[in-house]
């Protein structure tokens, strides 16, 4: 667990993070270099939860590289299938971090939602759904590593 307490928006208690993966971890379904390492350091403190399409159709591989098994999205409705998924964890225990469009739902969803910059972009649905903005996928996972930096950019 992650816990902090941001002033003006109260306690923090972040047990699950919930990620898209083409476009936030992966790029033409090509895991980012370093993901790996990044997520493997967070494994201690939140249970890591992948949701994809699997656009490229490379997710098996980047499961056996990461350890993990993703949850397939089914077309149509993913930005919806998305945000029940945070929900049915409990919102208020989730940290999400996305980029596209079909992120948006899931972004707002998470008591901390995070969207990247990315390769493929950054769709205005996913930025104004987000809590925070960071440039690319492994400072989002330091923001998490380092929680005062969360406190420092979100206080009121």
């Amino acid at each position: 667990m992650i816990e902090f307490n941001i002033p003006g928006l109260g306690e923090y208690a972040l047990e699950h993070l919930v990620m898209d993966v083409n476009g936030t971890i992966a790029v033409d379904g090509q895991l980012i270099d370093g993901v790996a390492e990044k997520l493997a350091s967070l494994r201690g403190q939140l249970t890591i939860h992948l949701l994809t399409a699997d656009t490229h159709g490379r997710q098996t591989v980047i499961d056996q590289q990461l350890g993990l098994t993703a949850v397939r999205i089914q077309p149509g409705g993913e930005s919806s299938q998305k945000a029940e998924f945070v929900q049915k964890l409990g919102s208020e225990a989730v940290v999400s971090i996305g980029q596209g469009a079909n992120d948006a739902a899931m972004l707002s969803a998470a008591h901390l939602g995070i969207c990247v910059m990315s390769a493929e972009g950054l769709a205005k649905e996913a930025l104004l759904a987000s809590d925070l903005v960071a440039p690319t996928i492994l400072s989002a996972l330091e923001l998490l590593e380092k929680p005062m930096r969360i406190v420092a950019s979100l206080r009121r």
